[in-house]
């Protein structure tokens, strides 16, 4: 069994008055209401940091979502920017990932020093090459706030 299978929304599946109130309900409306209920008394995070109202901190939390920046669309031209150090696709994934314009030289430098990590193959996907950016910029000094 992985880690993933233990894996629960903040505060917990149970958490919340806006839980208690529709439980047993579905569907998006009801979701959202109690999500605006949890959300507008406070509730849930209240819950959270007593251990009441069904909520707790302690589940491993994950995202199930689309990555935050896809590099898909621009994978070729990303990887020759990253060869040379400079360019457009190189620029938009640094301000899609929130590094600072006093940061960018920087950015652009450690991309380029660490192409072969970030490009292994030619077969490499799009999101090991995110991964590998964000595994990059971990161990740079100034780069390891903006890593996720």
């Amino acid at each position: 069994m992985t880690s993933g299978a233990f894996a629960e929304a903040p505060g917990g599946p149970d958490c919340g008055w806006g839980n208690m109130l529709f439980a047993g309900e579905s569907g998006l409306p009801i979701h959202l209401l109690a999500t605006i209920t949890n959300g507008t008394s406070g509730n849930n995070t209240f819950g959270m940091t007593s251990g009441t109202n069904g909520c707790s901190a302690n589940g491993v939390l994950t995202y199930g979502g689309s990555p935050l920046v896809n590099l898909t669309p621009i994978m070729d031209e990303f990887s020759e920017d990253v060869a040379r150090g400079h360019g457009d696709a190189l620029t938009t994934v640094a301000v899609a990932l929130e590094v600072k314009q006093e940061d960018r030289a920087r950015f652009n430098q450690v991309m380029h020093d660490n192409f072969n990590q970030l490009f292994p193959s030619e077969s490499v996907t799009a999101e090991q090459v995110m991964q590998s950016v964000m595994d990059v910029m971990k161990t740079d000094a100034r780069l390891s706030k903006y890593a996720a």
